[in-house]
């Protein structure tokens, strides 16, 4: 999906500016917490009928780029 960063998109407004999908207040990180609990997409897909599989393949795209990084820099120090 070349276009995924259409679908992700950060507003300070909206969920306090955490990655949400299409401005809607559904977060990447509730998707990414969905999926890794085990449902499957067409549960998610089910369960939360305004969202479309290409949001789900958009937050595995955002979430491939993130844990991409060459470096992480921690939010607070240990």
């Amino acid at each position: 999906m070349d276009n995924y960063l259409e679908r992700i998109t950060l507003d300070k407004e909206i969920c306090g500016g955490k990655p949400t999908i299409r401005k809607m207040r559904f977060t990447v990180s509730q998707m990414l917490e969905l999926l890794a609990s085990g449902m499957s997409h067409s549960e998610v897909l089910k369960d939360y009928p305004f969202l479309q599989e290409e949001d789900i393949q958009a937050c595995l795209q955002f979430a491939a780029q993130i844990a991409n990084a060459k470096s992480l820099i921690p939010s607070h120090a240990a």
